[in-house]
């Protein structure tokens, strides 16, 4: 349910802009008021949950959840529709890990990594078909369908989570002192964070003196945040639990595996649609081989887990994906559909083994009392490298794109043998299609230019993929350190 409206609602953001009269960067905040409000909530899960209840929150997110989608369907300005979306993103935020920790806790220990891949198989399929759906429901109805069509399965969990959902023995209860401290320091630094990477990119980073001021609140609230919780008797989000070398090590390879997921998923449509010129029908199939491969992937990686356990699964996964990246770093303006698709299915196996590996490892050692904390903190720091991955692949891709072309033109020059047998070539064209000399020319330089400038994205595009494979192989260092628990939690169940 999340993951669909995630990506369901960018599709509309074109209609709502016409419909609400909104520019484009007033637009922007509808996705961003929701990723912002549900990463700040995503670190405190746990206190919440041992203050109200687990149940009790869980119930509670998942009808602010469902109650704001309806409201957003029903907005009437666009001021209305952030409001709502930021209530949306409050109730939306802490569903993911609470369901991580009650799969986690509900499983026995050889049974945790096929749960994992069946809850997995859910969240990336979401996302894989949200975009056709909300497609279609924004051209035959309009952009208010995509938020009601959440609301029937959102009234549906809430029903589920009544009947079947129990708050365990050992989840005591907590009403002590809140480290209302701690919170603001949080909400300051990880707020001010989360819309530095959003609005980075809009407005040219730190030549933009409000991103300067943002990346001061920043840096200075996430410094007195971690010295507060590591300080403080009852902080309100354990960070202690990073002493867990295991769930420090997935943490990091979350963080890393975030980074070039959500980088390579953002410059992918941009690559095939305005360098590539698909058409947004046939980038959108060339996308969905990779979804299915990591929703295949992932339920396959539920049963191999016990067999081979993760420093194998999470290894392949990681030089699976590496060689996608590297083998996309080598694409040409003349790359066909076939090839797109290929290299898509290998890099969603590859993504999809690892996610699920990755959560069972990082998770095997926390113990049940601390697994909301750990999966609250687990997804905050994926959504906040997700949302570095995009900024950063954005900005090398505006920057690389420049400095190409600058390249590229300086070995452009008329007298040149190749440069002067394309014009004559492209004017002579031109001239035949009835343009007098002088307009043929012209229009020649204009194709000359988009020529150079198609080329210089391109080569933009493969460095990104380059680097983002270079990431991912770097990241095998990491699997050294994961621990494999599985016989000892076989053991310990016996």
């Amino acid at each position: 349910m999340v993951g669909v409206n995630g990506s369901i609602v960018n599709v509309a953001l074109p209609q709502m802009r016409g419909s609400l009269g909104a520019s484009v960067e007033e637009v922007t905040w509808v996705p961003t008021g929701f990723i912002l409000s549900s990463v700040i909530v995503m670190p405190i899960v746990a206190m919440l949950s041992s203050r109200f209840g687990r149940k009790r929150y869980l119930l509670f997110s998942s009808l602010l959840f469902t109650t704001s989608s309806l409201l957003c369907g029903m907005a009437w300005s666009l001021e209305s529709l952030i409001f709502f979306r930021i209530l949306q993103g409050l109730g939306g935020g802490p569903l993911m890990p609470l369901a991580q920790a009650i799969l986690r806790e509900t499983f026995p220990p050889e049974e945790q990594a096929r749960a994992m891949g069946i809850y997995g198989f859910g969240v990336i399929l979401g996302p894989a078909f949200a975009p056709t759906i909300g497609g279609w429901i924004t051209d035959n109805y309009s952009w208010h369908g995509v938020f009601y069509v959440i609301v029937p399965v959102g009234i549906a969990n809430i029903l589920l989570v009544t009947r079947f959902i129990h708050d365990p023995p050992y989840l005591v209860r907590e009403k002590g002192k809140i480290d209302f401290l701690g919170l603001f320091f949080l909400f300051s630094g990880l707020g001010a964070l989360q819309i530095m990477l959003q609005r980075g990119q809009q407005k040219d980073w730190f030549a933009s003196s409000f991103i300067v001021y943002l990346a001061v609140v920043a840096a200075v609230g996430l410094a007195l945040f971690i010295r507060r919780e590591l300080t403080t008797e009852k902080p309100a989000v354990n960070l202690r639990i990073l002493k867990d070398l295991n769930f420090l090590t997935g943490t990091l390879l979350v963080g890393m595996l975030g980074i070039a997921f959500m980088g390579g998923l953002f410059i992918l449509p941009m690559l095939l649609q305005q360098l590539l010129r698909y058409p947004a029908f046939h980038s959108g199939l060339a996308v969905l081989p990779r979804s299915l491969a990591m929703a295949l992937a992932m339920a396959a990686s539920g049963r191999l887990y016990n067999r081979f356990g993760p420093r194998i699964l999470i290894g392949t996964g990681l030089i699976l994906v590496s060689v996608s990246f590297f083998q996309f770093s080598r694409l040409s303006l003349n790359v066909g559909f076939r090839d797109i698709v290929a290299v898509q299915f290998l890099q969603g196996i590859g993504f999809g083994t690892i996610f699920v590996s990755l959560s069972t490892a990082a998770l095997s050692t926390i113990d049940r009392p601390m697994m909301t904390a750990a999966t609250g903190l687990y997804n905050v720091i994926q959504q906040v490298a997700g949302s570095f991955g995009i900024a950063l692949t954005a900005t090398l891709l505006s920057w690389g794109q420049t400095r190409n072309r600058s390249l590229l033109i300086e070995h452009l020059h008329v007298f040149g043998e190749t440069t002067a047998e394309t014009l004559r070539t492209l004017t002579a064209y031109f001239f035949s299609r009835g343009l007098d000399p002088g307009a043929a020319e012209k229009t020649a330089l204009r194709v000359l230019d988009g020529i150079v400038g198609r080329q210089a994205a391109m080569i933009a595009y493969n460095t990104i993929h380059f680097l983002l494979g270079a990431l991912f192989l770097s990241a095998v260092v990491l699997v050294f350190f994961i621990q494999d628990k599985r016989i000892a939690g076989f053991k310990k169940k016996g």
